[in-house]
């Protein structure tokens, strides 16, 4: 969720943008998911606080029948692996054999902590369901009038449909497209139309202004609603851009301005007055020089403002974006298909993309049940969904996992990919690499682990798929989490408060002790 690449969460140049965002058949067994989700839901039963800190089954030492296979795995006690972490807070976990959903060990598995990330494996299954593996998204150029010497007799009309995956080469071949039909001006507007989805202008209002994995989100995104800041020192000051770049095309920015102020703290200030996103940057974070990507808070006018500039290149003059809720009827002049819905969700669930998590999340509830009017109204939708589909007690603020106040527990996610198996979420998911005991990869290892991570501020879990080496199919659901302390993180902190990075690294460990520890017992 948080961070980079994992999960605070493209294509091309933007994958190393992206904390988190690649093209499945439409032949749904729904019938099968249910029969799943049923299938899972008597041993689940099992795991409730009651379950043993420990496996009733004692690990294996040698000549007691361990493996070869398994031999060289650290078959500790679940107890011991997670007094060595020293965590704090509350460890939950749970393991299960795959084909019969029988529970093989758990502890805390009915304890409710913030899931992070891994909702995003709740929001694919909801996303595929709903809206089928083959689903696109269409972003279109459509003119309301004629076209008469080169010029629309009329409003001209950038409709999007969410994508969440669009960038500046896509809005860069559809303005070539006008050029290449001849067109050089309207007569009318220029419309932006963006009531796909309601705009919201943040995920998570707790997270640091500048987080670009929590930019707001709209009808019409562009590259995950992040613009590129980029400076260099220059005299006894700095030069400053905002821009949009590709690997093609690229855009100056008018919609957003930054300043450079004369100070140490914070480092990022952010409004908007009159229509423009107005930055500040402390000085004393810049150096010589650098660049990073920003969140984009209006992302209707972000997009509207560089395909006018890219319209422009190609010779076609644009007036000023004005925004729509409802896209008028028109004559199509360029379209952009977005991949079908599996491989975003591929990526998405790589890179952990928050926008993503949250577009389709929407989109889905969209479908389901109409307009959604916020963000909270579609988490409230899928929520009610997992409830009657799974039998989840679960409390969901978002699609993506990045609110602090969003609750499941391990029981909910072994139940939710045990049914998941009959629509594929393994085979969508990123590979996972074993560590031995010293932190290096094991290379060499039969054991393959398919999983998504989650991480926030003190919190640190993992879902997924555990092949043993002898070829044990497991399914398993690691959470832990410190939330008062989680919570107690001063906002100018967040993503970085002192300690984080050493809990999370024990977490990982633990992790990594417990895959393990199953592999050998379970093998």
């Amino acid at each position: 969720m948080k961070g980079g690449l994992s999960g605070r969460a493209g294509s091309g140049f933007l994958a190393g943008m992206m904390e988190g965002d690649i093209r499945v058949s439409r032949r749904w067994l729904l019938g099968g998911l249910a029969a799943g989700a049923a299938g899972a839901a008597a041993p689940a039963l099992a795991l409730d606080k009651a379950a043993p800190r420990i496996s009733l089954r004692p690990a294996p030492r040698p000549g007691d029948g361990a493996s070869a296979a398994s031999a060289h795995l650290r078959a500790e006690p679940a107890s011991e692996i997670i007094a060595r972490a020293r965590l704090g807070g509350e460890v939950g976990y749970a393991v299960v054999d795959a084909k019969t959903g029988a529970v093989l060990e758990s502890a805390g598995a009915a304890d409710a902590l913030p899931p992070a990330s891994t909702t995003k494996t709740l929001t694919t299954v909801y996303a595929l369901e709903t809206l089928g593996p083959d689903y696109r998204f269409t972003t279109r150029v459509l003119a309301t009038g004629p076209v008469a010497n080169g010029v629309v007799q009329g409003d001209l009309v950038l409709a999007g449909a969410g994508d969440p995956t669009l960038l500046t080469d896509d809005l860069g071949d559809m303005a070539a497209a006008l050029k290449k039909a001849g067109i050089t001006g309207i007569t009318g507007r220029f419309l932006v139309a963006d009531g796909a989805l309601p705009s919201v202008s943040v995920i998570d209002p707790t997270q640091p202004v500048e987080a670009g994995y929590n930019p707001g989100i709209s009808g019409i995104n562009l590259n995950f609603n992040r613009v590129h800041f980029g400076w260099k020192k220059q005299g006894s000051g700095w030069a400053v851009e905002l821009n949009a770049p590709g690997n093609r095309f690229t855009a100056p920015v008018t919609v957003a301005r930054m300043t450079v102020a004369d100070r140490r703290t914070p480092p990022y200030t952010y409004a908007r007055q009159g229509g423009v996103e107005e930055w500040t940057v402390a000085s004393f974070l810049l150096g010589r020089g650098g660049n990073r990507w920003l969140p984009v808070r209006a992302p209707a006018p972000y997009a509207g403002d560089v395909f006018r500039a890219l319209a422009l290149a190609e010779g076609v003059r644009l007036p000023m974006a004005v925004l729509t809720d409802a896209t008028p009827a028109g004559t199509e002049l360029a379209r952009h298909e977005s991949d079908d819905l599996r491989t975003i969700l591929r990526v998405m669930l790589k890179y952990s993309t928050n926008v993503t998590a949250e577009i389709v999340g929407m989109t889905a509830s969209t479908k389901r049940g109409g307009p959604v009017t916020s963000l909270a109204d579609s988490a409230k939708r899928m929520t009610d969904w997992a409830k009657a589909r799974f039998g989840f007690d679960i409390t969901l603020i978002d699609h993506s996992g990045l609110g602090i106040e969003n609750r499941a527990t391990p029981a909910d996610f072994v139940r939710l990919l045990q049914a998941a198996q009959s629509v594929g979420l393994r085979e969508i998911l990123k590979p996972y690499l074993m560590l031995d005991h010293r932190g290096d990869i094991m290379r060499h290892t039969k054991i393959k682990v398919d999983a998504k991570s989650g991480t926030l501020d003190f919190v640190s879990n993992l879902v997924g798929y555990e092949t043993t080496a002898k070829g044990r199919e497991l399914i398993f659901a690691i959470l832990t989490g410190d939330v008062p302390r989680s919570e107690a993180v001063p906002a100018d902190q967040r993503g970085r408060p002192p300690g984080v990075r050493a809990w999370t690294g024990r977490a990982h460990m633990l992790q990594q002790g417990l895959m393990q520890r199953w592999a050998a017992v379970y093998d």
